[in-house]
């Protein structure tokens, strides 16, 4: 079967000329005439016939005008890119894997651009046990919003904000007095946050090059929880925040509802790039390019994304 024999039949059957169906579709009246002697080998029907300076549609011609129009159309609407999705028409579940903090920063601006634009959309938020599995590949999850470092080869990925580590300590705690050094800040209680138990991370580095060490009392697997520990009592927890003349970031929040102070750490901490992938075949989808535009305003729009 070939297509294009469904077009020209649409050209000659309307135009009933073989010079302006040829002009319409762009080639010369000696192809398009070889193109009508094939459509009547197939169709066993001249299809037009000559009348006088004119040429006529027979009676098979004239009951396949309207479907050759109508499936040049279908044709036309197949191969037409997408030309993306109306967000208010959307009804879907998205589902976002994230850590806690980049989640509960996330979920207020995604919601309310959800209740403003795509209403028919909901979101579900899973933690990171997926991490380091081909869950994009497999289609568990539409998105990974986080520190992206692990994804397969044909994921895309794209940087969303870059953020620094900053000290974050409850209202009167002995460090928010005073400036801040790194002894100070070795000599204090800390926590940190690792899903896999550990007690380092970059801050140790930091501080062992001054020879320094601190002592982490706990580890959690929770941003929120070390945020919450923190609040409660004498430790230090490291909180992202936007790089110095940036916007607030919306990861910082959390922090600045708990009361914390935040504090700059004066020692140089590699920054947190914080990003999204998702698995090429939703590349093109209009619902999807909807949620990662949604994504885009909520973590880098401090206050009302919607705005």
């Amino acid at each position: 079967m070939d297509a294009n024999l469904a077009v020209a039949l649409d050209a000659l059957l309307a135009e009933q000329s073989v010079t302006r169906a040829a002009a319409r579709l762009r080639t010369s009246p000696a192809a398009m005439s070889r193109t009508l002697g094939r459509l009547r080998r197939i169709l066993q029907d001249p299809l037009l016939v000559r009348a006088g300076q004119t040429m006529v549609p027979t009676p098979r011609a004239l009951a396949l005008r309207d479907e050759a129009a109508a499936v040049v159309r279908r044709l036309g609407a197949l191969l037409t890119p997408g030309t993306g999705a109306d967000p208010a028409t959307l009804r879907r579940t998205f589902t976002l894997q994230t850590a806690d903090l980049v989640g509960a920063a996330l979920a207020p601006g995604l919601l309310l651009l959800a209740r403003q634009e795509a209403p028919g959309v909901s979101l579900r938020f899973r933690t990171e046990e997926l991490e380091a599995q081909p869950a994009l590949r497999d289609g568990r999850i539409d998105l990974e919003i986080g520190s992206i470092d692990h994804v397969d080869p044909e994921t895309r990925v794209e940087e969303l904000v870059t953020v620094r580590m900053v000290a974050a300590v409850r209202p009167g705690h002995p460090l928010a007095e005073g400036p801040l050094t790194p002894a100070r800040l070795a000599d204090a209680d800390h926590v940190t946050v690792s899903r896999r138990g550990r007690f380092t991370g970059p801050l140790d580095t930091a501080l062992a090059e001054h020879g320094l060490r601190r002592r982490v009392t706990a580890a959690l697997p929770s941003h929120l929880a070390a945020m919450t520990l923190t609040a409660r009592g004498d430790v230090v927890c490291l909180v992202p925040a936007a790089l110095p003349g940036a916007a607030p970031s919306p990861l910082t929040d959390t922090a600045t509802a708990l009361g914390l102070r935040l504090l700059d750490i004066p020692l140089p901490l590699p920054p947190l790039t914080i990003g999204m992938a998702w698995h090429p075949r939703h590349a093109a989808d209009g619902a999807h390019h909807w949620l990662r535009a949604a994504v885009r305003r909520a973590i880098r729009t401090p206050g009302d994304p919607g705005r």
